[in-house]
């Protein structure tokens, strides 16, 4: 185990591309004392963490039919377009199963990026227990309008993404020197504003610091990007990101699609395990 962060963003479906990265991880024996991930970040991690090569992408495709699963009918009849009751329970536990003891071996830390809703503000949360703290993966995991708020201890929670979508000041604040960080945007990327945010502060109008969270979160995606390529610049991060444009959405339900970007992020990953282990071992 290096003594070095991963750092995981979110981008819902295209996440399949930190699914390929991950895998390329677990076949190159490549494992982190410590990872911060986002939203399909966080789903992805807690695969690679089990060492279950090949199921974060399996579990984002498989079920792409099943209207339980990812859709519609699953929004309207449960407030959630990604199915909680399916994703967090039926395939962990009966579908395509988690395997426990593994992620009962990992010896470093795992925390899930979350968004307070009242206070707006990003929280990381350990997760040690996979059974109980999933809960945390799901927040971090729930997107605006397209999940219910979570509700854990009293508290809200939504999707860390709007919060600290790239979680790499964080992992430094914590003391780690060394941080890889996995991004689902080409380095050409930025953020625009949020195009539907009338109807955010419409449906979020009691969460005042949620709203100007969402109303700021392109600004600060940018300036995070434009710290990264600082850090990058100077050596002191190790960056794996698309070299082009990712023309998968959210809530891509292509399975070619998905599978070539799958593809592309384990091939990105094999390119750079020379260059990464150098980095990591000095």
């Amino acid at each position: 185990m290096y003594n070095s962060a991963l750092i995981l963003e979110g981008g819902g479906m295209r996440g399949v591309y930190t699914a390929g990265v991950l895998d390329c991880f677990i076949d190159n024996n490549i494992e982190f004392s410590s990872c911060y991930a986002v939203s399909a970040g966080a789903c992805h991690c807690c695969s690679y963490l089990s060492k279950q090569r090949r199921r974060a992408f399996d579990v984002n495709v498989d079920y792409l039919k099943d209207r339980h699963y990812a859709s519609l009918y699953s929004l309207i009849t449960t407030g959630d377009f990604f199915g909680a009751k399916m994703i967090y329970d039926d395939i962990p536990n009966r579908l395509n199963l988690y395997d426990y003891d593994e992620f009962n071996k990992y010896q470093g830390n795992f925390k899930a990026v979350v968004t307070n809703i009242e206070t707006g503000k990003a929280e990381y949360k350990d997760i040690k227990d996979m059974r109980k703290d999933i809960t945390y993966v799901r927040a971090s995991s729930s997107l605006p309008v397209f999940a219910r708020i979570v509700n854990i201890d009293g508290k809200k929670y939504l999707d860390g993404g709007v919060s600290d979508p790239i979680p790499l000041k964080k992992s430094q604040s914590d003391g780690n020197i060394k941080n890889v960080v996995i991004l689902t945007r080409d380095a050409s990327y930025r953020k625009e504003p949020n195009k539907f945010m009338p109807l955010l502060k419409a449906v979020y109008r009691k969460y005042p610091k949620l709203i100007k969270c969402l109303e700021e979160r392109h600004i600060n995606y940018n300036h995070t990007l434009d710290y990264i390529k600082r850090e990058e610049k100077n050596g002191d991060i190790f960056v794996i990101r698309p070299k082009k444009p990712v023309k998968v959405g959210r809530l891509e339900k292509d399975k070619r699609k998905l599978y070539e970007l799958y593809k592309q992020g384990y091939a990105d990953a094999a390119r750079s395990v020379k260059r990464l282990k150098q980095y990591l071992d000095k």
